[in-house]
């Protein structure tokens, strides 16, 4: 099923369909039969777009997208901007039972990394914890713990939880009974800083812990399986993905759509498209595969005006604010400079591996492991960002030597960065680890909520590109220059190029990234299944990872499976791959 106990129909249910919408769906199974052949309207060349447009043109109909950017792709692409390419978008596979992003990743023999357990994780005053104390955090959130533990309440007891609970809200509640053993002093102290490291949460959601609703933390269950890392980008991917697109449609770049006109059978008026500029275009079937953050800022586009059930829907589910900033370095200078050193295929280097247990450093610092992270596989699974959440060292991909500087670094909330006031804390991803053909000397930074907001203010407002570079790299030094062998007189760690996504800025992606579930949400599942319902009675249909089958919302896997359902629907046949 696509959602949770619930399959979606052809259309709408026969208690909503009158005899207009009735006349449609005749004239849609005609068509599955080959008696007519449609001409589709797309707008938005994303994942959901692409895959739409190919099961159309599979089935001999004419389709035409309307793609405002100058590319394809979506939020899914990739920049050369630090000299090696590097994924724009999403950078991970969630879940690998029947995923097709794994199995298009096999095909276009995309390099596909799995990161070992260890990680870095240091204190509010900067001081690394040790391997002990960050071992027992991980334990405490992933080993049937309570991420496991929230995941079940939600799920059993969503229909009484309170809409204005959060996530944090019922952390706090279950941090009351820990460290109980310990005097009041030390144990307050590591509730504390249990509850820091919880903060991880918000870069999968893209928003703060304490806006995660409780009662539909459900929802951010996906794909059983494990995580694997896109080391090679998305980019051959994205080129499969998009092929049958760019050989068999029609794709108008730079054409930003300002009205789409549902279909008014009375009068004879088929689904419209008006671009910028003024012209107008009819086909038989629409479908709107803009982000969910653009239809929030955008519904009066829509003539005549979205259902109140439609526009709740919209207006209740969350948009979350996901950026990541990357910061390369001329080579690795947190690996041990002892040994020889590997040359990258850009000129960049990369020092041998560290031992796991010392290291020098102008700041205390030593590799950190906190443990297999659920390896019985108790938790569900969720879109693992920032902590190698279940990896499988027997998977096809690529691993981590244990050698290695860890893969995951967390600077829990801050207080010496001056350039942080609210004390964000910061997350990073040590690409250097990858596999040899991938590695580069790179940290990859994730940003949320408040903070990238705040990072896409500070590029904005810089007076050229050079002083956003130099903006960013204040912010972030605090950060980096904690990683071991780091000395701020040597060449090797002056960063030689920085790369910031920036969603929170483009209009097109409508100034965010990602649907989430927010503090205040009523009716979360079915808001889902409004939009994946869409309105067919007027020839409007709706694609997207926001309308994706639950186990997939807000994932690459759920835009693509959302694209090639609507497609099956306006075909009259049987629902796409994406049912659970």
């Amino acid at each position: 099923m696509w959602g949770k106990n619930m399959a979606i129909p052809n259309g709408l249910s026969s208690s909503d369909q009158d005899s207009d919408t009735q006349s449609r769906d005749m004239l849609r199974n005609a068509v599955a039969k080959g008696t007519r052949k449609l001409h589709v309207g797309i707008v938005g060349a994303g994942f959901a777009g692409l895959r739409c447009a190919d099961v159309l043109l599979s089935r001999g109909h004419k389709v035409t997208i309307f793609e405002a950017k100058g590319r394809v792709g979506g939020r899914v692409g990739q920049s050369k901007h630090l000299g090696h390419a590097v994924d724009l978008g999403p950078n991970w596979i969630h879940g690998t039972k029947s995923n097709p992003m794994l199995k298009l990743a096999k095909e276009t023999n995309t390099t596909l990394h799995d990161w070992d357990e260890r990680q870095q994780i240091y204190s509010p005053d900067g001081q690394l914890l040790s391997t002990e104390e960050a071992g027992e955090y991980g334990a405490l959130i992933w080993d049937d713990g309570l991420i496991a533990s929230a995941f079940k309440y939600s799920r059993s007891q969503s229909e009484t939880i309170d809409p204005n609970t959060s996530l944090l809200d019922y952390f706090k509640s279950e941090v009351k009974g820990l460290f109980t053993d310990l005097p009041a002093a030390e144990a307050e102290k590591k509730r504390q800083t249990l509850l820091h490291v919880c903060e991880f949460w918000g870069s999968y959601v893209g928003s703060p812990v304490f806006k995660q609703s409780l009662k539909y933390f459900w929802l951010e269950e996906c794909i059983e399986g494990e995580n694997p890392f896109v080391a090679g980008t998305y980019e051959k991917i994205l080129e499969h993905v998009a092929r049958p697109a760019l050989e068999g449609a029609e794709v108008r770049y730079e054409s930003v759509v300002t009205e789409v006109h549902g279909a008014d059978e009375q009068s004879g008026n088929m689904p419209r498209i008006t671009v910028k500029g003024g012209q107008t275009e009819a086909f038989d079937e629409v479908v709107v595969t803009t982000p969910l953050g653009w239809l929030k800022r955008n519904m009066q586009v829509f003539k005549p005006a979205l259902t109140p059930e439609m526009v709740n829907a919209i207006e209740s589910l969350g948009y979350g604010s996901l950026d990541k900033v990357y910061v390369t370095f001329p080579e690795a200078f947190w690996e041990s400079d002892t040994t020889p050193e590997t040359q990258f295929p850009n000129g960049s280097k990369l020092s041998q591996p560290i031992s796991n247990t010392t290291s020098s450093s102008s700041s205390s610092s030593s590799s950190s492991s906190n443990g297999a992270l659920d390896p019985k596989h108790t938790t569900p699974n969720v879109t693992a960002t920032t902590q190698p959440l279940h990896q499988s060292p027997n998977s096809d991909a690529s691993t981590t030597p244990s050698t290695k500087y860890p893969g995951f670094t967390t600077w829990l909330s801050p207080t010496y960065n001056p350039h942080n006031a609210h004390n964000w804390q910061a997350e990073a991803m040590n690409l250097a680890a990858l596999p040899p053909s991938c590695a580069h000397p790179t940290f990859l930074f994730y940003l949320y909520g408040p903070c990238a907001s705040h990072i896409g203010s500070l590029i904005s407002s810089s007076s050229s590109p050079a002083a956003a570079d130099s903006a960013l790299l204040e912010y972030f030094e605090p950060y980096f220059s904690r990683l071991p062998n780091y000395d701020p007189a040597s060449p090797a760690c002056k960063p030689s190029a920085v790369l910031a996504t920036n969603w929170v800025s483009d209009e097109f992606a409508g100034y965010g990234s990602y649907c989430n579930f927010q503090v205040g949400l009523e009716n979360g599942d079915g808001c889902i299944e409004t939009l994946r319902r869409g309105l067919p009675e007027r020839g409007v249909w709706f694609a997207g990872e926001h309308t994706a089958p639950f186990v997939a919302l807000g994932t690459s896997t759920g835009a693509w499976w959302s694209g090639d359902g609507v497609a099956e629907r306006i075909c009259g046949g049987e629902e796409g791959r994406g049912r659970e």
